[in-house]
């Protein structure tokens, strides 16, 4: 009502006052309020001058990407094939494990895995891998603040892999 009140330009608008209905009495009272000096945004200093990026701020929307931190199925095969050492890393739930995973796999899900670093070689190349790769970003961000220097992600996670490296793999 306040707003239809202000864009029409009628009426008695409620700036600087608070009115409070206790629908249990069926009462209305009215508080006077008073704009804070030193308020960040409308204070007389204000350091807040700009809105923040509300989506990235609560990690809403797309899912983060990261340069030269994601590989390939296709690359990470020929990666294994040529006999690199990597240790693949799926982060996926104990449910999801049993319907597929890749041979060889180190297995720990992604809820597990701040408390389980320690059974990971911190000088090993690791590669994190989900189902379609958002938990295993997540995975690579944990690895990397506890100081893993070598750690990617499978781009498109096991459904990837599923489709350009194995299609006789279940998919899900």
């Amino acid at each position: 009502m306040e707003t239809i009140k202000l864009i029409l330009g009628v009426g008695d608008s409620l700036i600087g006052r608070l009115l409070l209905f206790d629908a249990l009495k069926l009462e209305f009272r009215e508080l006077k309020l008073e704009k804070d000096p030193d308020c960040p945004v409308c204070g007389r200093h204000p350091s807040v001058t700009r809105l923040i990026d509300y989506e990235a701020f609560c990690g809403i929307g797309a899912e983060p990407t990261y340069a030269g931190a994601e590989v390939s199925a296709a690359a990470l095969k020929q990666e294994l094939d040529q006999g690199r050492p990597v240790v693949l890393l799926d982060v996926r739930d104990p449910h999801e494990y049993e319907i597929t995973h890749i041979d060889g796999v180190t297995f720990i899900p992604l809820a597990e895995l701040p408390a389980r670093l320690k059974e990971l070689d911190d000088h090993a190349e690791l590669v994190t891998y989900c189902h379609h790769g958002a938990r295993s970003l997540r995975a690579l961000e944990i690895l990397k603040a506890a100081g893993f220097a070598k750690v990617r992600s499978l781009q498109g996670g096991i459904d990837a892999w599923a489709v350009n490296v194995d299609p006789a793999m279940p998919r899900y």
